[in-house]
């Protein structure tokens, strides 16, 4: 009798477990209970269901569970895989915003060349001139801070290809010059003070600070880009939703001046600045809302 009461609770475990698993495995439902009835009062049923039930619930059972769980995750990725590739509605496209505004800082671009039979000399003479242009800037008014060396170079010349005839030395100086109205007698006094040596490699007109212009430009850029796709979308018969991406090119930058590499001492420099123009580019990308209309042909 113990045996068989132990029989007894075995089955009901896998009952319970079948039950359990009615709503996620429906085979494993079916197969469970069928190895135990209500009707095998007898202890020598009871027993045998009891020896049967575990072989039933792990050839029957078992073989349902499995194929099942697996399954479960198949489901799931099809669903998924379904969600990725269906294509997105939407419409994308490019708008520009240009703004203008007055230069208010000047960069200016000088180099010192000096040619001797030996490197030394030829060092010695460049540094002397760039020094001197130097002074001529910050005493006008440059800051120190914004002059800086942009290059030093030292090469050997030759003729025909043959041996060393001497050493020629170029040394750049690069000044930002911010008051405009003092640019010109500034370049003037530099080059002067520099001499034959002295080079003026090019200039250029600036925005300091041009956060708030581009800005502006920005917003002009993105409300023609708004513009495009509404046309674009009302068009469709659709109407525009949100907003999916939105990609800035680089900001481009619009030097100005010219150049002079043998600049007269005695040669007066005017300038100018002009206007300074700056240009967003955005591409947004919007969705598409369903269909309100019939497309028009």
């Amino acid at each position: 009798m113990e045996k068989d009461f132990k029989g007894v609770g075995t089955v009901s475990a896998l009952v319970a477990v079948s039950a359990a698993l009615v709503g996620v495995f429906p085979a494993v439902a079916s197969a469970a209970p069928a190895a135990y009835s209500p009707a095998a009062s007898s202890p020598g049923a009871r027993a045998a269901v009891s020896l049967a039930a575990p072989a039933e619930f792990s050839s029957g059972a078992r073989a349902a569970v499995v194929p099942a769980a697996r399954a479960v995750p198949a489901a799931r990725a099809a669903a998924v895989s379904v969600a990725v590739d269906q294509p997105r509605e939407s419409v994308q496209v490019t708008g520009q915003g240009v703004v203008f505004g007055e230069p208010d800082t000047l960069n200016a671009d000088f180099a010192i060349e000096t040619t001797a039979p030996t490197v030394a000399e030829a060092l010695s003479r460049a540094t002397t001139a760039t020094t001197r242009m130097r002074d001529a800037l910050v005493s006008g008014g440059v800051a120190k801070a914004d002059l800086q060396t942009s290059n030093v170079n030292v090469t050997a010349t030759r003729k025909d290809n043959g041996p060393i005839t001497g050493y020629t030395v170029n040394q750049g100086l690069t000044a930002k010059i911010r008051k405009l109205a003092q640019g010109g007698a500034l370049m003037t006094a530099a080059i002067k003070a520099g001499g034959d040596a002295s080079r003026l490699n090019g200039v250029a007109f600036t925005i300091e600070d041009d956060a708030a212009l581009l800005a502006e430009a920005r917003k002009k850029a993105f409300a023609d880009a708004r513009a495009k796709a509404t046309l674009y979308a009302s068009e469709a018969g659709r109407p525009l939703g949100r907003v999916v991406r939105v990609t800035e090119a680089d900001i481009p930058s619009w030097p100005q001046g010219g150049q002079d590499r043998y600049a007269a001492a005695d040669a007066s420099v005017p300038l100018e600045p002009g206007r300074q123009r700056l240009t967003a580019t955005v591409t947004v990308e919007w969705a598409l809302g369903p269909a309100t209309a019939t497309p028009r042909p």
